[in-house]
């Protein structure tokens, strides 16, 4: 026992001559970095004061403005000889776990489905003349609109705690995707620009999604509108701009009014899951050859046999399965997670009728975003077709995994279990050269 003591009073002693070397190597890394900030904006400056944003704005914008070192999805750079070395901890827990990349089962908790379902139904009361006129207008049903602003910000209950322009400035000088980040920030001078909203009331999410309803400023050039007529499209404050700025974008994105988003069915005993996913796609007649049924016992029935859909199962064969329309991909275009399309698509349901998936979720396990990189990186290097190497668990990267698994002798579920990651090898150091 004395002996356990020593070692651990020892260990405690090694950390605190160790924490405040750590701390001071960070603090000097940030600094370091954070000299590289004013340079960057004086570059910015010129490219905004270009596209018309007056100094006076630009200035005014980015008043205080500096690095938000707490943000997820940064990628600090490497500084070189001679400066400070990155500490390790600034690029290893940068990546946010969203809910979309989680087990899909804990994207639709029971008590949160049904507390989401009955505000909608109450704001479908409490809106209802502007949601009718929304509908008029752009041809997408009150309560599809409704389930979108429900999963973004609880129908204005959840608060956006991030100054647009800081959160986009960090992303656009030392994030991953910094690129497009300087793109969205720039749009972002423009709208202040021209008088949309002011700076102190342009919040957003920590990658800049702005709103009731979490445009990005791209998709607030290509789809917000003034549905008020105030001479602003005001999507923090003025909840009709926000729905009908929604509408605009499903309309545009290819919205069939009136159509389904997709239905939930059965799959038989030894399906093959690795049919899922856009180029499997088969009418609905097609799909019951193989023996795939509606769930809750309803029957396809008349046309609905010769619609064209695509089979969408979140956990493979560990969860419920859905064939999808085209308006399941128009939900796509506004989050591309087949996770969020699904819940978007079952909440507007709920709203209007629907209670829960007849089908359960089994327990899988999690993984990282960079884990599932790993994994389809792995799968591209055998042939596979992932699509984009995103980090995104989607129907390509489902139906890659099974067939995967086929190969291995393993069981097919085309859901990873995480034993398949000692499989792959670790991607390299993400992070800027300097």
């Amino acid at each position: 026992m004395k002996r356990i003591r020593l070692r651990f009073f020892a260990a405690c002693a090694l950390l605190c001559l160790t924490t405040p070397a750590l701390a001071q190597g960070t603090a000097a890394y940030r600094a370091a970095v954070e000299k590289r900030l004013a340079p960057w904006l004086t570059e910015l400056r010129a490219d905004a004061l270009a596209r018309g944003v007056t100094a006076e704005t630009f200035d005014s914008a980015m008043k205080g403005v500096k690095v938000d070192w707490k943000l997820p999805d940064l990628a600090p750079p490497d500084l070189g000889e001679g400066q400070p070395q990155r500490p390790k901890a600034e690029v290893s827990k940068r990546q946010k776990q969203q809910a979309e990349f989680d087990r899909p089962a804990r994207y639709f908790p029971k008590k949160g489905m049904t507390f989401v379902t009955k505000l909608g139904r109450d704001n479908l009361g409490k809106w209802k003349d502007t949601l009718t006129a929304i509908e008029e207008k752009y041809g997408v049903e009150k309560h599809v609109v409704l389930a979108i602003w429900g999963r973004e910000t609880a129908y204005g209950r959840a608060k956006l705690p991030y100054y647009a322009v800081r959160a986009l400035a960090t992303q656009a000088f030392i994030g991953r995707r910094q690129e497009k980040f300087r793109e969205e920030l720039l749009i972002a001078l423009e709208i202040l620009q021209e008088g949309h909203v002011t700076p102190r009331r342009m919040k957003s999410s920590w990658a800049g999604a702005m709103g009731h309803t979490q445009f990005l400023p791209s998709d607030f050039r290509k789809y917000a509108v003034d549905f008020n007529g105030d001479g602003k499209r005001d999507i923090w404050g003025t909840i009709p701009d926000a729905l009908a700025s929604t509408a605009n974008f499903l309309s545009k994105n290819g919205w069939k009014t009136g159509k389904a988003w997709g239905y939930e069915v059965r799959l038989p005993d030894g399906f093959d899951c690795t049919l899922e996913g856009l180029p499997n796609a088969r009418t609905i007649q097609e799909w019951v050859d193989l023996g795939i049924t509606r769930t809750f016992d309803r029957e396809f029935i008349g046309e609905r046999l010769k619609e064209k859909t695509h089979l969408v199962a979140p956990a493979g064969t560990l969860g419920p399965a859905f064939l999808v329309l085209d308006n399941f991909e128009v939900f796509r275009a506004y989050n591309k997670a087949d996770l969020y399309a699904l819940y978007v698509g079952h909440v507007a349901d709920r709203i209007l009728f629907a209670g829960n998936f007849e089908g359960g979720w089994s327990r899988v396990q999690s993984f990282s975003r960079n884990e599932m990189r790993r994994l389809q990186t792995t799968l591209v290097k055998n042939g596979y077709e992932v699509g984009k190497i995103d980090g995104l668990i989607g129907s390509l990267t489902r139906s890659a995994l099974g067939k995967w698994q086929k190969k291995l002798g393993h069981k097919v579920t085309c859901y990873p279990p995480r034993s398949l990651l000692k499989l792959t090898d670790p991607l390299p150091e993400q992070g800027n050269s300097g």
